[in-house]
């Protein structure tokens, strides 16, 4: 039980260290705007529970946690998707990756043209 709670130790520090080493320009008025804009968990679409910031492409495989990275999801999608990258976490749980793909476009454009 020891060596678990070490080896989730080390793993904790190696993440925050990777988080604090990348660039990471997403600002609470931005993450607003992107909850606002999904109107839920950008996953499965659940409203009543708190979202998590979850990087479309993982911080472990270089993703940061940016405007156009990030999506908010629940806490049972988030944990589920852990360090997979969104379209392989799409496909292995058999959710229609075209029409996630395609709202992340439309929420990207609309946070663009909205005023800052």
């Amino acid at each position: 039980m020891a060596s678990a709670n070490s080896r989730r130790a080390r793993a904790t520090r190696r993440r925050r260290r990777r988080v604090a080493a990348a660039d990471n320009d997403l600002l609470p008025a931005e993450w607003a705007a992107l909850q606002a804009a999904w109107g839920g968990c950008a996953y499965c679409g659940v409203t009543d529970r708190p979202l998590q910031r979850d990087c479309l492409l993982p911080i472990s495989r270089g993703g940061r946690y940016t405007l156009t990275n990030v999506a908010p999801a629940c806490g049972p999608c988030n944990a589920s998707k852990g360090n997979q990258e969104v379209t392989t976490w799409l496909r292995s749980r058999r959710r229609d990756e075209r029409t996630f793909l395609t709202r992340h476009l439309a929420v990207q454009a609309e946070l663009a043209t909205s005023p800052a």
